[in-house]
């Protein structure tokens, strides 16, 4: 095999990682130093250079995703401590609603006759307010931990925009449930969302479980949660099982993804965080725009 492509790596011992993990994909490379310069190279068939470059772009970004991420032993799962960022972002709204002249609440939160008029960006505005403390700091505890987990699982992009398309789904689903006179806001429906990610994930991914202990294991915990942090009679109810559904669905579509084509939910996953960002950008333009005085 011809081998007159050559990759410049850092270090030799970067260049053996390297090397190891292009192996694991059946590309063939050999390790050669400049004489002069003492830069290290990995020798490749001209005919395989795009797809290792490729293949270590897609390992590069894996790992940097791996240094903001701990495994939980006991549990087999994966913690994503850029969910403090999620946090970070709540905890901003609430302070600025309560110093900002303008009434975010007001602005943002959901509006049955506002979105049947076509204010349709409060499904999403509503998910990142709080109407106390109280109400805040319980999101925060549970949100913490189940969204946290489920960017673990299928990265923060892919889990954030899943957790905020679930939660808007919650909304739609109180409307339907209580009118148009209903008045919500609140995370709690993006949280479960990241609730029903998770048990998405529990019935597809563990395919040596029997399709029983995976239904249990998966809906039941998912169920028991609801019930423990979803159904506080002053809650919103419906938004939380709505948001459950909504992160059920979206989880499993994620989770198809990410077993037929993991390279490519890494590859996608900043562009996720991206549009969850537009969404929220675009939400919150539109609802200060609209009640500008």
């Amino acid at each position: 095999m011809s081998m007159s492509a050559r990759l410049p790596v850092r270090t030799e011992e970067q260049a053996r990682e390297w090397s190891l993990v292009l192996i694991s994909q059946g590309i063939e490379s050999a390790l050669e130093q400049d004489s002069e310069s003492g830069t290290w190279y990995l020798a490749l068939d001209p005919d395989h250079f795009s797809k290792a470059c490729h293949v270590l772009r897609l390992y590069v970004i894996e790992n940097r995703n791996r240094r903001w991420q701990s495994p939980v032993a006991w549990a087999g799962e994966v913690f994503d401590w850029r969910v403090w960022f999620w946090a970070l972002l709540m905890g901003v709204m609430f302070w600025l609603d309560r110093v900002l002249p303008a009434d975010l609440s007001n602005a943002g939160r959901v509006d049955g006759v506002a979105v049947t008029e076509g204010q349709v960006w409060r499904l999403f505005t509503a998910t990142t307010l709080h109407g106390d403390e109280g109400h805040l700091l319980m999101n925060l505890a549970s949100g913490v931990l189940l969204l946290g987990l489920a960017m673990g699982a299928f990265g923060p992009g892919a889990a954030l925009l899943g957790s905020l398309l679930a939660g808007a789904l919650g909304n739609v689903a109180t409307l339907v449930v209580h009118g148009r006179d209903h008045l919500s806001l609140g995370a709690s429906g993006a949280v479960m969302g990241a609730l029903g990610l998770l048990a998405a994930q529990s019935l597809v991914a563990v395919a040596a479980w029997p399709w029983r202990q995976r239904l249990v294991r998966g809906l039941g915990g998912a169920l028991l949660l609801t019930v423990l942090i979803g159904l506080n009679p002053s809650s919103d109810v419906v938004a939380h099982l709505g948001g459950l559904v909504g992160g059920l669905l979206l989880g499993l579509v994620l989770t198809v993804w990410q077993r037929r084509s993991p390279a490519s939910l890494v590859r996608w996953d900043p562009w996720l965080a991206y549009l969850c960002g537009i969404f929220l950008a675009t939400a919150w333009a539109l609802a200060l725009l609209k009640n500008a005085p």
